[in-house]
């Protein structure tokens, strides 16, 4: 396992989110944490990433407890990427995808052709070379991601943890980022570790999926074998009927609601 949660909690002040959680990332996997707002998602990929402290258990990085790893060897072995993270104001692409770069820098060893060569190449993989120069907050929303999806680039991990990364994104631009990051693994072998809320997308995208649900996880495996309608029942709360996706083959959960259309409808 190259990531590995165990017999994890969670929370925050008095709040327990997370209890008693056991979780296995195996290497060179695409691996999509879904379930319903509030069952503990994000929190799980912040303990994952050693960006929130447990209150009992551990989480183990290459065998080892993350918790006793120096930080800076962390972020050359493992990139988070936050949801929705916020560049400062006016700071251009070429800088932001720079400061991907910080954990290989010390006080003896600056800025050097190394890291220019890693900054150029994950504006030049990402397709952002061309935008270089352009401010982080003058992007569009896909635009934007592909930036910081560069800078986790630069920072040399083969290990990233996504937080929502479409989030906010029109369909289109949550494609785009999406096939990014399978062309990512595909051509790097990069362990990518995403949450997600579009189930559709999770199984089209992903080797394995993780549904959770009231801070435990309810079930992990291949996405044929987690969503079921079963399982979405269970997971969601809802009815829906699961079919073979057309395009890419995968399940594809359709909605059963009520089953009427709108009066407006034609």
């Amino acid at each position: 396992m190259r990531l590995q949660a165990v017999d994890l909690r969670l929370g925050y002040g008095d709040r327990t989110v997370v209890d008693g959680l056991d979780l296995g990332i195996e290497t060179g996997t695409v691996t999509t944490i879904i379930g319903p707002n509030g069952c503990g998602k994000s929190t799980l990929l912040r303990a994952l990433g050693r960006l929130l402290r447990p209150s009992g258990g551990h989480v183990l990085l290459d065998g080892r407890r993350i918790d006793r790893m120096p930080a800076r060897e962390v972020a050359r072995i493992l990139g988070v990427l936050p949801q929705a993270p916020v560049a400062p104001e006016g700071l251009t692409v070429a800088d932001l995808v720079a400061r991907g770069r910080h954990p290989h820098q010390t006080w003896y060893r600056q800025w050097s052709r190394d890291d220019e060569a890693a900054v150029a190449e994950a504006l030049e993989w990402t397709g952002m070379r061309d935008l270089a120069d352009r401010p982080v907050d003058q992007l569009s929303g896909g635009q934007r991601q592909r930036a910081w999806i560069s800078m986790a680039l630069a920072q040399g991990t083969d290990l990233l943890l996504l937080d929502e990364p479409t989030t906010f994104l029109d369909l289109a631009h949550q494609v785009e980022v999406l096939e990014l990051v399978g062309r990512l693994h595909a051509e790097t072998g990069t362990t990518v570790v995403m949450v997600l809320h579009d189930l559709n997308l999770a199984a089209r995208y992903a080797h394995r999926l993780v549904a959770m649900r009231d801070g435990r996880v309810v079930a992990a495996g291949p996405p044929e074998d987690v969503l079921t309608e079963d399982r979405v029942r269970e997971v969601f709360g809802l009815e829906a009927k699961v079919i073979a996706d057309p395009v890419a083959g995968t399940p594809l959960v359709v909605p059963v609601g009520a089953g009427r259309r709108l009066p407006w409808s034609a």
